[in-house]
């Protein structure tokens, strides 16, 4: 039996986005799923990436209109593995791919049937900082720049009969009548690269998280930041202040999860970074155990930032309390109690695998090492012909994951290789 040459990419971050490019440049049919309706993953939410600052949405744009452009990849949104059986060069996947009850080749994104639906979520792009409507874009300049129904929440499916996003559609884009469909398909090898989430933070109670206002998680505080987000790039307190003191507070759940997370020192001082661009006069605390700060290109910008005026005390004896207006953090140095007043904290989570992870793995037939990653070697897999590569297989950064995705890809178009 002739071996496929197409391969199957499962995850449409900024690893999926390099793998399918490097792998359709070799001819490669590349199908990259998403179980989302948007691609971009993370790397999306972020406005600057370290250690250069460089424009997140200018390095990822190109890439994403690449994707779109490329005859050799289908994109495949809302989409989810549901089987996968066969062998290298020669497996069966069956997919199941929502409806999106928008047409994509009729809607031109113009927005004009978000303002007449009745109605208004938390947003889970924007980390509940904002609304959203049952028919939605995450973000402005999410692609592909078609919304969806979230027929979850949308009033049709507790049978009222509206139909006020259709009215509004000048374009006859919406399909009420759209079903979900199976596709099942033949490739030789897959990558998967499902990404990573932020663990929760709420269950370290001492940190007051979702119990203190102004006290956030990474991903809230990058969306703060944000151009296209809740506050247009203006961090600002729940209360609409500009706030004039800020604590980073580094290895949240470090000692429960039992590993370092390795970026989130480098994270942090990139939002101390934000904070000095945009709020004159702000004092920066950062609390830490220790510091991992790899690279001699992070080491410099990690010094650099420093430099401008934060606070350093290490201490892992934190608790967080008050909140209107001020957070106080109480904690331990050097055997003594000590304390500071703030407007606003940024918590470093641990980054744990994507809870797609898990269920891929099982499906997959993959080894999972101790903490939930998939397990390696080099960029293979457990099983033969499956590669993985950037978070699912444990936490790095965007330089890394674009080195591991380009040495997937080149596992993958090795193994689809004629003869």
């Amino acid at each position: 039996m002739a071996r496929s040459k197409d391969i199957l990419i499962i995850g449409a971050g900024l690893a999926g986005i390099e793998a399918s490019l490097l792998c359709a440049s070799s001819g490669r049919k590349v199908y990259l799923v998403e179980r989302e309706s948007y691609f971009g993953g993370s790397a999306i939410k972020s406005e600057e990436v370290f250690p250069l600052m460089e424009c997140a949405t200018c390095m990822l744009a190109p890439k994403q209109s690449e994707v779109l452009e490329n005859k050799n990849i289908e994109l495949l949104t809302l989409s989810e593995i549901e089987s996968v059986t066969g062998s290298a060069g020669d497996f069966e996947v069956k997919i199941k791919k929502k409806a999106r009850y928008v047409s994509i080749a009729d809607c031109i994104g113009c927005g004009a049937c978000f303002d007449p639906c009745p109605v208004e979520v938390d947003n889970e792009f924007e980390e509940g900082l904002t609304k959203r409507k049952a028919i939605y874009i995450p973000c402005a300049g999410a692609l592909p720049n078609v919304p969806m129904i979230d027929m979850t929440n949308c009033v049709r499916r507790s049978g009222e009969d509206c139909h006020l996003c259709q009215d509004a559609c000048m374009f006859e884009a919406i399909r009420y009548d759209d079903r979900d469909e199976e596709l099942t398909l033949k490739v030789g090898a897959i990558i998967v690269a499902t990404g990573f989430r932020f663990g929760d933070v709420s269950r370290f109670v001492q940190f007051g998280y979702g119990k203190l206002k102004n006290v956030l998680h990474a991903f809230e505080f990058e969306r703060l930041r944000a151009s296209n987000g809740p506050t247009s790039g203006e961090i600002k307190t729940s209360d609409g202040r500009s706030p004039s003191s800020l604590a980073l507070i580094h290895c949240v759940g470090r000692k429960e999860v039992g590993y370092c997370s390795q970026i989130c020192c480098m994270y942090l001082a990139k939002f101390a970074h934000y904070a000095f661009d945009k709020l004159e006069g702000v004092k920066i605390y950062q609390f830490y155990r220790e510091a991992s700060i790899p690279g001699k290109g992070n080491q410099h910008f990690y010094r650099e930032v420093m430099e401008k005026g934060v606070v350093s005390i290490r201490s892992d004896q934190i608790e967080i309390s008050g909140g209107d207006p001020q957070l106080t953090i109480r904690y331990r140095r050097d055997g003594k109690e000590e304390s500071v007043q703030v407007d606003m904290v940024i918590l470093a989570p641990p980054i744990e695998p994507h809870p797609e992870t898990k269920r891929l793995a099982e499906l997959l037939n993959l080894e999972l090492d101790e903490f939930g990653f998939i397990k390696k070697n080099g960029v293979e897999t457990s099983r033969s012909g499956i590669f993985a590569a950037g978070c699912a297989t444990g936490p790095k950064s965007m330089e890394e994951v674009i080195v591991e995705a380009e040495a997937a890809a080149g596992g993958a178009i090795f193994i689809t290789e004629d003869g």
